[in-house]
């Protein structure tokens, strides 16, 4: 049991450090570019940009960081609380007067951090 809260406390470490550094490379390079693009444009480059992460973080970690059947559960619990995590973050920028990028946002976050889930899910061993 304290393996599978270890597991589950990596694999949310990892995807909200992960976002977190992706969410600050987008904020330096959507600066010059304020005008918002088509939110359905975004949400399919958050979930590419998550799958490909996914993959490469294969590379870091080859193994899942859970096992057994609590994988499924993971699948369903990490993004969400990383897309929690997200919004949070989305808020707290807020409330100090910072541009919001839409990986602030539950929805892109939970994307992204979904696609690199399920990358993981499937190729994992």
């Amino acid at each position: 049991m304290l393996e599978f809260i270890f597991g589950l406390l990596g694999e949310f470490l990892l995807q909200v450090i992960v976002e977190a550094l992706i969410e600050m490379g987008f904020r330096s390079l959507a600066e010059p570019f304020r005008r918002p693009p088509n939110p359905w444009l975004a949400a399919i480059g958050y979930a590419l940009f998550g799958a490909a992460l996914g993959g490469l973080s294969l590379l870091a970690f080859p193994n899942n960081l859970v096992q057994g059947p609590w994988r499924v559960a993971n699948l369903v619990v990490t993004p969400i609380a990383v897309g929690c995590v997200m919004a949070g973050i989305g808020a707290w920028r807020t409330r100090r007067g910072q541009h919001v990028l839409r990986i602030d946002r539950f929805g892109y976050g939970y994307l992204f951090a979904l696609s690199v889930a399920l990358i993981r899910f499937y190729f994992a061993s």
